[in-house]
């Protein structure tokens, strides 16, 4: 396993499950991940939603891709690292025109860019249900 595999993976199958933590709760919701390359995991979020205020006080996420035919799940923790970058602000809202409707602009507050760029991933399976994990660090 390499990180080019875990890339193309979570390209293929950009659903992520995203964990974070509410005071003693922790809270799954699924996010729609934008892109991701060799800087990272991408995704924007709303700043007025419950995750973004969860991460402002611990940016310390997992995430959980799986499969379309639900037989590998490729797993990554890290730390979310926001992006105050115009430029791709500008690229989020044009590669996802949905952004816009809601009335976001690339210099909006309203609008924030995170990505994962470091951290550890490992894929599961059935098969390897029972081995040790055998993770990758990025």
């Amino acid at each position: 396993m390499d990180l080019e595999e875990c890339i193309k993976f979570a390209n293929e199958n950009p659903v992520a499950w995203v964990g974070t933590e509410d005071g003693d709760q922790p809270r799954v919701r699924p996010l729609g991940m934008w892109f991701a390359d060799k800087t990272g995991f991408y995704f924007q979020i709303w700043t007025i939603k419950d995750i973004y205020k969860q991460m402002e006080k611990n940016p310390v996420l997992e995430l959980g891709f799986i499969s379309e035919k639900k037989d590998r799940v490729l797993r990554i923790a890290g730390r979310a690292e926001f992006l105050d970058d115009l430029k791709l602000k500008e690229k989020s809202l044009n590669d996802r025109p949905f952004l816009k409707d809601f009335g976001l602009t690339a210099d909006s507050p309203k609008l924030a860019i995170f990505r994962i760029s470091k951290g550890e991933a490992y894929f599961w399976t059935m098969e390897t249900n029972l081995d040790p994990k055998k993770k990758l660090l990025f």
